[in-house]
């Protein structure tokens, strides 16, 4: 059930902030009692999907098992046991400080699990025994005692092995014939067959069987050793006088069990309620543990269109690498579109997701990774990351025309919007004019989106491709370059968001650490060169191409 609830919360984020700094208290309540989160942790380990369960009991299709009813019967202890952690764990400070805080959490525990658990639970450990089957050795469930009949079966059958040896005895010493046979016949009782006389070995020969009137042969079984069955007419009485008694059992058992899912179902609603109740706090005390364990700090949700984060950290970047650079984010009236540039593999990517997630983090109520935030309230989050569904028969820059169209239409004061590249995968000139065409569209909002976009255009700088607009913010990550050359082999990420704007990509010394081959990286710096020096690309030389234009010089100069 919390699993489920979680991903509701992550599917559906809210924008209610009522709601939201609800359950930012309850988060921040439970990280001040650490033996009380412990203690509850334990306990809904053992809670279970009850409507789910009921569902099945009560479905005709399925069968219950003693597994079952033991699982649904520590459900229920559990959910009571959850009141019994706040009578016991919930100190006057911490009363305190749930009503500083208001939080309703006891009463919310108290109003969702109430007595009516506790009459269920007595309901089915009076009728349950979920220890009987195994003591037993066949599949039983109900008490002794409750059902005299029931009991009078159960008898009966548990004392059939004895009862039946005794009668074989018996019919043994009355055949008139000697037996010369490894192993005596024996009368067993072969469930909904009923009653049969087992001969070992070897069947009955004709001649015999021709003086045996009342023997007739049912089947055989092969095995360890072969086993001929028979009725006779001392099975068939047995037949008419105890029947097929091991059904008749579990008939009976079936009716008082589906009595008992008669009865426990009228409260399905207390329970649907506490199992819900559970679910919440299951979830809560998980987002706890998350923020106590990554250093993630309470967001303070406004109702202003701002975002103030300081030293934010990506969720899930910081969990695979040995040392994260948290970068700070700070969007208010003037410079909400953030125009990102810098070097491939300086994290350009990263912290726009970065924001993303402290933003949609918030708004599902839990902390966020950072020293501090403030987040104003957002009614979307749009991106335009460059993705590629392999179900779309589109291509990657059709998808993001698609996702910049959607987001250019729709995009509110209160959105968050995310541009990753947007424009490289077509000619250089469109790319730019399209890139430049949605800036200024944003630029033109009276107040517009919070927009945080990365891209390697830098002609848009150069030309007049962006209008002056107090909107517009640029920002690079910072990258050390001693020398201040695109090829420079020393040079080193920062991963530092700082004002300003980058011109050079390092594109080269990126894929020098990418491992791509140094005869390309040669030949990419040599045509990189010729294009900066404005002259003819210079031909790549083989002994082979050598050798044509030597003869084409040649003949030249002739």
């Amino acid at each position: 059930m919390g699993r489920r609830l979680l991903r509701a919360w992550f599917l559906r984020p809210i924008i209610d902030i009522d709601v939201i700094n609800n359950r930012l208290n309850t988060i921040s309540f439970f990280l001040c009692c650490e033996e009380v989160m412990s203690a509850l942790r334990e306990t809904l380990k053992s809670v279970r999907d009850v409507p789910h369960m009921l569902k099945k009991f009560n479905s005709p299709s399925s069968s219950c098992t003693s597994s079952d009813w033991h699982t649904f019967l520590k459900c229920i202890c559990s959910l009571l046991h959850i009141n019994k952690i706040f009578e016991v764990g919930i100190s006057e400070h911490l009363a305190n400080k749930l009503q500083h805080m208001s939080i309703d959490l006891v009463e919310k525990a108290n109003s969702s699990i109430t007595a009516e658990l506790d009459y269920v639970s007595n309901l089915v450990i009076g009728v349950i025994d979920v220890q009987r089957s195994k003591e037993k050795g066949y599949e039983t469930l109900v008490k002794e005692n409750l059902c005299d009949e029931l009991d009078e079966l159960r008898m009966v059958y548990e004392g059939l092995p004895d009862f039946l040896e005794q009668v074989s005895a018996n019919e043994n010493a009355s055949f008139p014939f000697s037996l010369e046979c490894r192993k005596a016949p024996l009368i067993v009782y072969v469930h909904q067959i009923g009653y049969l006389m087992c001969f070992f070995d070897e069947k009955i020969s004709e001649a015999l069987l021709i003086g045996l009137q009342d023997f007739e042969f049912a089947f055989s079984e092969d095995g360890e050793e072969r086993r001929f069955y028979y009725h006779t007419q001392k099975t068939r009485e047995l037949d008419n006088l105890l029947g097929d008694i091991y059904h008749k059992i579990l008939d009976m058992e079936r009716a008082i069990i589906r009595d008992l899912v008669c009865r426990v179902l009228q409260f399905l609603p207390q329970l649907t309620k506490a199992v819900n109740f559970a679910a919440e706090l299951d979830c809560i005390l998980s987002l706890a543990i998350v923020a106590r364990q990554n250093n993630y700090v309470r967001p303070i949700l406004t109702e202003d269109s701002i975002l103030e984060i300081r030293n934010g950290r990506h969720a899930l970047q910081e969990m695979t690498v040995d040392t994260f650079v948290p970068n700070d984010t700070k969007i208010r009236s003037a410079g909400r579109i953030n125009i990102i540039t810098g070097p491939n593999y300086s994290g350009k990517s990263i912290y726009i997701k970065q924001v993303a997630l402290v933003v949609f983090l918030a708004h599902i109520g839990s902390f966020v990774p950072a020293d501090s935030a403030v987040v104003g309230l957002t009614d979307r989050i749009f991106c335009a990351m460059g993705s590629k569904s392999m179900t779309t028969e589109q291509s990657t820059f059709m998808i993001d025309l698609h996702q910049v169209g959607t987001m250019l239409r729709h995009a509110t004061s209160r959105s968050l919007c995310l541009l990753d590249e947007f424009g490289k995968g077509t000619l250089t000139e469109d790319g730019i004019g399209l890139l430049g065409g949605t800036i200024s569209h944003f630029a033109n909002y009276d107040y517009p989106p919070k927009v945080l976009l990365s891209t390697h255009l830098t002609e848009i700088f150069t030309e007049n491709y962006l209008p002056q607009s107090e909107h517009i913010k640029c920002c690079t990550m910072s990258v050390l370059n001693p020398d201040g050359q695109a090829s420079n082999e020393d040079i080193i990420f920062l991963y530092r968001l700082v004002p300003g704007q980058a011109l050079l990509s390092f594109g080269l010394h990126c894929a020098q650490l990418a491992g791509v081959p140094s005869e390309v990286i040669q030949r990419a710096a040599s045509v990189l060169e010729d294009i900066h020096s404005k002259r003819p690309v210079r031909r790549m030389i083989c002994d082979n191409l050598a050798a044509k234009d030597k003869q084409y010089q040649d003949a030249m100069a002739k």
